[in-house]
């Protein structure tokens, strides 16, 4: 397979990278066994000392990683530089906490004690996105190595210089060799390394179809798995909300990144009796964003990441017109280089129409108005995804109610979706499984061990 960053403002290849041989791949691998035997032993504060060290070179470097994200994927020079802080924070959070939610818990049994304890399972294989080429790599790597694993990286084709900067940052921060290992992997050379007897787990962040993939290959070999996969998240506002607040998150959470966010809200289902004071000014919001190169300071929305992203969701938003929906915004590629879309938004979408049932990866937001309260829960639940919500309401005890109605790994009242390393991250149903970050997160890829004593 080959890797190559394509400069998605200007079309140019910038980099190439011919993927590892199998030799190559088999000897990382016996690199990351090895380096998991010694990197098991070492104490909380040899790993917290890496993960401190990582932090700092992260906010040192940010200018430098935001420079990498804008060329091999798009992201605006301001976005890419609060990833890399974000990275840092997540690295200081597991560097500070980590100790504490490993430690033993005692258990009352009928032994005089009895404790879990809770030890690492060996190389982890991380397949992970370009989306977000720091953040999701670092958000897995700081509980996983604080945790005593290591981590073989497998990132997506499209962002090869950003997975060898990762790498290179923790052998900076003072990693031994192997305890993260960037593999320049095809996805049949991948299924052989899940099948390999000396890697004790996978996790991907990607599409439903490669999660479904990947948990069949690991399933046939008792892998443990964790998968945060698509979503179509609903934006559900009701009428006692703050309205300009509501629409101006709004539009800020379906332009982050470009929409090319799992988590981005793409359905906004909005009460009717508010429904036009909301929708005009989204309209305003979304058609004020900047499109442009990543690396101009003025820019807001970059270009997609890759032509066949940016041509797909011109052919979903096509077909979306052509069973009905019509466009209040955009709907075009503009006449210019580079992976460009315009800012679109459509109306009369419809539950049953394949718009509503599909993901739009792209600045593309659909909305709908609600009857009530009920309607607008039974809304957000009508696609096969359960990734994040955001809710909007004053009512405190109307909150609680719909929080626990919405199927979702996570409901934001109030607020914008987003990952937080003190907080537990992760879907359900077709967005996945399993969680990232939090303390459930760090215990997703350790042996919770009863140890009995009489």
């Amino acid at each position: 397979m080959l890797y190559q960053t394509v400069n998605p403002a200007t079309e140019e290849i910038a980099a190439t990278f011919d993927g590892h041989s199998d030799a190559a791949i088999e000897e990382r691998l016996a690199s990351a066994d090895s380096a998991f035997r010694s990197w098991r032993r070492a104490s909380f504060a040899q790993r917290a000392a890496v993960l401190n060290e990582a932090a700092r070179l992260l906010e040192e470097r940010d200018d430098q990683f935001a420079e990498l994200m804008a060329v091999e994927m798009g992201k605006p020079l301001a976005e890419g530089v609060a990833e890399a802080k974000k990275c840092a924070g997540a690295c200081r959070h597991y560097a500070g906490r980590g100790e504490e939610f490993l430690r033993p818990a005692p258990h009352a049994s009928d032994a005089s004690e009895s404790f879990v304890r809770y030890d690492p399972l060996g190389p982890i294989l991380a397949i992970m996105p370009w989306n977000f080429p720091f953040w999701q790599v670092v958000r897995l790597a700081a509980p996983t190595l604080m945790a005593g694993n290591v981590v073989l990286l497998k990132h997506a084709p499209s962002t090869p210089r950003c997975a060898l900067a990762v790498e290179q940052l923790f052998r900076d921060a003072g990693a031994p060799v192997g305890i993260l290992t960037n593999l320049f992997a095809s996805n049949e050379q991948a299924a052989r390394i899940i099948a390999d007897s000396r890697v004790a787990g996978v996790t991907l962040t990607g599409s439903t179809r490669a999660g479904k993939q990947v948990a069949a290959i690991a399933g046939a070999h008792l892998k443990k798995t964790v998968l945060e996969l698509g979503g179509s998240d609903p934006f559900i506002v009701l009428p006692d909300a703050d309205i300009g607040e509501a629409a101006r998150v709004a539009v800020q959470s379906r332009c982050l990144n470009g929409g090319q966010s799992c988590i981005s809200a793409k359905r906004f289902i909005v009460h009717k009796r508010i429904y036009k004071e909301f929708a005009d000014l989204f309209l305003a919001g979304m058609t004020a964003r900047v499109v442009g190169d990543p690396r101009d300071p003025a820019t807001n929305i970059g270009p997609m990441a890759r032509r066949d992203l940016r041509d797909g969701l011109a052919d979903q938003v096509r077909r979306a017109v052509g069973e009905g929906a019509r466009l209040l915004l955009g709907g075009e590629v503009p006449a210019r280089r580079g992976f460009y879309y315009a800012p679109t938004v459509l109306v009369d979408v419809r539950p049953g129409m394949a718009a509503w049932e599909e993901e739009f990866f792209g600045p593309v937001a659909l909305l709908l108005p609600c009857d009530s309260a009920d309607h607008a829960v039974e809304l957000a639940n009508s696609t096969p995804y359960g990734l994040g919500a955001s809710l909007w309401t004053s009512d405190r005890a109307l909150a609680h109610d719909l929080a626990g109605r919405i199927e979702s790994g996570g409901v934001f009242v109030n607020g914008l979706v987003k990952s937080d390393p003190r907080l537990p991250f992760g879907g359900i149903r077709e967005s996945g499984h399993g969680r990232e970050l939090g303390r459930e997160g760090m215990l997703e890829f350790v042996n919770a061990k009863t140890v009995w004593i009489r």
